[in-house]
């Protein structure tokens, strides 16, 4: 009797034991089944929701992205009874080439499924892809009597390749209908055709990848064309700084030392000081253009040197001309 308590103590401290273990186990299968699964085909399931109304939103933001064109080609405008039609669908995106895809006809039809594409076993109805690809190319045989216009319903998956559900794996919906028989105006040839149908923003596939090496020679190329802007402007300004120094000196030291300007009569002054009056309006109207109609650097400052040395040529005229007569020629 002692000898069977102790044997269904130790057996109850076997179960207590192997109780945090056992809750480990089932939380890693269930972490990592969605994971196997996957690749291999889509859950039907999200909870309580169809993945195929709600989308894969297990991926990305949990919300579809215009970044994914999802498309299915091969449609026809309305079907024949009986009649079967090849689908390729196909996903589009930037830099994601492969994923998966799940395609339903609500049961209306039949659908059967091509190279890397399977039935769906919660729904043998539904299909979806095998294994990670694209291209698809699938057939739907329509109804074998009128149920009027068939519903589908296309959810496609561009995933990164990384094997993690992330941000990284973008997914879209795509919702069309074909018609009912003898539905569509058959005397316009284009509504005999078959359609390629597709839902996403096409202009965010056109994502260039820079190249490098093109990257540091634009850079580098910036880099000169600063420096020879830069340059110029260094080397005029400070040209034009020497220059004005170098007047304002000169008359520093012609009225320090000299004794002044030397003295102009007015019969010559007056006719040299309307000349330069004239040139020196003429000059700022030019600086005045310049500005307004936002000319180059180089050239508001090559006009704006014009206008200083036209009006410091009538300044020099009317110095010159109220300078006090000197006669230098004495005997």
């Amino acid at each position: 009797m002692f000898k069977g308590v102790q044997c269904l103590k130790k057996l109850g401290e076997t179960n207590v034991n192997m109780k945090p273990r056992l809750i480990i186990a089932i939380l890693a299968l269930l972490l990592v089944a969605p994971v196997i699964a996957n690749p291999n085909g889509p859950p039907w399931k999200n909870g309580s929701d169809l993945v195929i109304d709600t989308g894969c939103t297990c991926h990305g933001d949990g919300a579809p992205s215009t970044e994914v064109v999802v498309s299915i080609a091969g449609v026809p405008r309305s079907y024949s009874i009986g009649e079967s039609y090849d689908f390729t669908i196909t996903l589009q995106h930037a830099s994601n080439g492969e994923g998966g895809y799940l395609l339903w006809d609500y049961n209306s039809g039949t659908l059967t499924p091509g190279e890397g594409s399977q039935t769906v076993p919660d729904e043998p109805g539904a299909l979806s892809q095998s294994a990670p690809g694209n291209n698809w190319v699938i057939t739907w045989t329509a109804p074998d009597s009128d149920v009027g216009s068939v519903s589908f319903q296309l959810v496609g998956n561009a995933v990164n390749g990384n094997g993690q559900f992330d941000g990284g794996d973008l997914w879209n919906i795509l919702s069309f209908s074909i018609s009912a028989p003898d539905s569509t105006y058959q005397d316009d040839e284009e509504n005999l055709q078959l359609r390629t149908i597709s839902v996403g923003d096409y202009d965010s596939l056109f994502v260039a990848d820079e190249d490098p090496a093109a990257l540091e020679a634009a850079r580098q190329e910036g880099i000169a064309d600063d420096f020879f802007n830069n340059g110029n402007l260094f080397y005029w300004t400070t040209l034009s700084i020497i220059i004005i120094g170098a007047v304002v000196q000169g008359e520093f030291y012609e009225r320090r030392f000299g004794g002044g300007p030397p003295h102009l009569d007015m019969s010559l002054a007056v006719p040299q000081g309307v000349r330069r009056g004239i040139l020196s309006v003429i000059a700022i109207l030019v600086f005045a253009w310049s500005i307004d109609s936002s000319q180059s650097w180089g050239i508001v400052l090559l006009t704006g040197m014009l206008m200083l040395w036209a009006i410091f040529g009538v300044y020099r005229t009317v110095v010159q001309a109220r300078a006090p007569k000197e006669y230098l020629d004495l005997v």
